[in-house]
């Protein structure tokens, strides 16, 4: 798998898998009747300090990630960042790459922390990812995400120091 600075050239291949997680709604606040050009803008964008990132195996694109500050001005020494693995290719490794790769350049850019303010807390593989890379839960907002099948649900607050 190789992990590279994503172009404008990979979003169509990104679109599919996005469109697929956020129609699912069960992991994003994103709306799920986005448009490709309203995801491409929201995605990729590669204003400094940001970082657009693709996971490629055998020249297909089957994972993306994405690192920026958090906050602007006396708030922007901290980084968020999301993360997207195609369905198809879960479990392979994907994210926890993606997951790597984006701490690593956070701490290149210079970032203090990063901060996640949405991890859906029935999504036990991102939580779990993100436990074990170091994040801690700082907090959680409750019934703040209204998933598809376990109704409303807690937004987890996740934090790790660089």
């Amino acid at each position: 798998m190789e992990i590279r600075e994503a172009t404008a050239d990979d979003w169509p291949a990104i679109w599919p898998f996005f469109r697929e997680i956020v129609a699912a709604g069960e992991t994003y606040t994103f709306d799920p009747g986005i448009t490709s050009e309203g995801a491409r803008q929201l995605w990729m964008v590669h204003d400094q300090p940001m970082h657009v990132a693709v996971a490629a195996t055998d020249a297909r694109v089957v994972g993306t990630a994405n690192v920026y500050p958090n906050r602007g001005g006396p708030g922007s020494h901290v980084a968020t960042a999301s993360f997207m693995v195609d369905p198809a290719c879960a479990g392979h490794g994907i994210g926890r790459a993606l997951g790597e790769h984006i701490v690593t350049t956070a701490r290149r850019l210079g970032f203090r922390a990063i901060q996640f303010q949405a991890v859906v807390a029935t999504n036990t593989a991102a939580v779990n990812l993100w436990t074990s890379l170091g994040f801690e839960i700082v907090g959680t907002i409750p019934e703040a995400f209204e998933h598809p099948t376990a109704g409303y649900v807690g937004l987890h607050v996740m934090y790790l120091r660089l």
